[in-house]
């Protein structure tokens, strides 16, 4: 490959290298597919020491389906409405109330009981669609 690089030196060293497009573009796939292998590795060993976890199907679509994303994950967890408002701190009836979309819940409660499922904020926050829809 050195030989259709053509290099411009700046006070004896190199500084620019020229080469064919086409091995330009051989490059960046050559540095995209090496990027792809970093992230497979990060994810799997995030994945083996337990800081990710997988997330089944039948959550996803539950949740998509428009199931309260706190119920799936208590499920999920195998935990019950008291076992996950003792660790928020909150009364059940709160907790059902939140599960059954008649109160919203305080962002302080909804961190407490995203604590309580060892899940982020953002994983049982039902975010409402664009255009009021």
């Amino acid at each position: 490959m050195n030989e259709t690089i053509q290099l411009i030196k700046l006070d004896g060293k190199p500084e620019w290298a020229i080469l064919p497009y086409k091995k330009y573009l051989e490059l960046v796939e050559q540095a995209e597919m090496l990027q792809d292998v970093r992230d497979y590795d990060a994810a799997k060993a995030d994945l083996e020491s337990d800081k990710e976890e997988l997330i089944p199907a039948d959550m996803v679509f539950a949740i998509l389906d428009g199931e309260n994303p706190i119920k799936v994950w208590r499920n999920a967890r195998g935990l019950t409405q008291q076992q996950v408002a003792d660790a928020a701190g909150i009364s059940k009836p709160y907790l059902s109330q939140i599960e059954t979309g008649k109160r919203k819940g305080s962002t302080e409660s909804l961190a407490s009981i995203a604590k309580a499922l060892n899940v982020s904020l953002d994983e049982i926050v039902v975010q409402k669609k664009l255009g009021g829809k």
